[in-house]
């Protein structure tokens, strides 16, 4: 039998071995999941080691758009539902409903277009509201605002401030500054303390001059957990004269990416534009490589300018993401399956099945850490 002495000298030099390889128990607590929503209104909670649905959690209300921000501790999935009016918080452990907010009223119909962010320290919730009155016989076109709730309120929220913002604003997202960008005709961000807003990346109204032609600009899915960005991306031509003869001129794909750690912005042409993509994302240890979804799966050098890979796809897919160790895509959204793709190569390596359609909802990375 072991003496006790030699028990804890053998427990002493585990402990040693694992600081020598640097490893802790907390570094091996933090549990990916993925996270979407599926028809009739189910969120999916995926366990990312397995690739297996752990749990489907009931969502109220109508399918919304499936919109999703994570709350920092990767606990909490808040989602935009029941006709993109409600936002409800989910424990993505236990189902549990631990928040709400119906942002419509008898008097006033609100809609959110993919528009739902969490402030950094998971303290607030931000909306943009487009709100229309209804009365007896028309309707009154009103102001879109950004909202503000405190999520401590939980169920029942009401706003606790709200703000004037520009029209056609869906995907935002903020920065640990504190900002909420707005991704809209332009790329802006707003104080949600004091209401002030700054340009961060003219778009519609950008300076390039009378050659190229005004970006055709859409957030429907930003999801740059994984780096810690945003990226709205555009298309935009260079034409070689000012008749502006569109078969002749130069197609890009470009893009502007906020980085939310320090919310600085660069925006620029990536690649040329050859077949449609409705998302990027890029690789979480190199900037320089972003993967795109539609009807394809590419990946690509903006460095170079370069797309490095396409690989086929069997339908359209809206939304892409991406593990922490970078080795793995999974391509979801329109329909009831997840297909997850080698980052290398491109090449699938397995589906997930779900049990509706995506359609347009986010495909997020909840990653909890204790």
């Amino acid at each position: 039998m072991m003496k006790v002495t030699e028990i804890f000298k053998s427990a002493a030099l585990a402990g040693s071995l694992v600081a020598g390889l640097g490893l802790s128990s907390a570094a091996s607590a933090d549990q990916e999941y993925l996270v979407t929503v599926t028809r009739p209104g189910h969120l999916q909670v995926i366990d990312m080691e397995t690739n297996q649905v752990e749990r489907r959690c009931e969502i109220p209300g109508n399918f919304g758009s499936g919109s999703i921000a994570l709350a920092p501790d990767g606990k909490v999935a808040y989602v935009l539902s029941n006709g993109m009016e409600d936002v409800y918080g989910f424990d993505i452990r236990t189902c549990d409903i631990t928040f709400h907010a119906a942002q419509s009223t008898p008097t006033l119909k609100v809609k959110s277009f993919q528009s739902v962010a969490v402030s950094p320290d998971g303290t607030e919730l931000y909306t943009v509201q487009n709100p229309f009155g209804l009365k007896r016989d028309h309707f009154t076109v009103e102001q879109p605002r950004l909202a503000v709730f405190s999520i401590a309120d939980g169920v029942g929220a009401k706003p606790v401030r709200t703000y004037p913002v520009d029209r056609r604003i869906t995907k935002i997202a903020t920065t640990a500054q504190g900002e909420v960008i707005l991704g809209g005709a332009d790329v802006k961000a707003i104080n949600p303390h004091t209401g002030e807003i700054r340009m961060v990346t003219p778009l519609q109204n950008w300076e390039k001059g009378p050659l190229w032609l005004p970006p055709d600009a859409f957030a429907m899915h930003s999801q740059g957990e994984q780096s810690n960005e945003y990226i709205m991306p555009y298309v935009t031509a260079k034409f070689d004269s000012e008749e502006w003869n569109f078969e002749t001129a130069d197609w890009w794909w470009g893009m502007s990416r906020v980085n939310l750690e320090t919310g600085e912005a660069e925006r620029m042409e990536m690649i040329p534009f050859e077949f449609i993509i409705f998302n990027f994302i890029s690789d979480p240890h190199d900037p320089n490589i972003l993967y795109g979804a539609f009807n394809t799966l590419s990946k690509h050098d903006i460095s170079k300018k370069e797309t490095l890979a396409v690989h086929q796809m069997p339908h359209t897919y809206y939304a892409l993401n991406i593990s922490a160790d970078g080795e793995t895509i999974y391509v979801g959204g329109t329909s009831s399956d997840i297909s997850v793709h080698d980052a290398e190569t491109l090449e699938k390596i397995g589906s997930i099945k779900l049990t509706g359609d995506m359609s347009t909802a986010d495909l997020r990375v909840a990653t909890i850490r204790d």
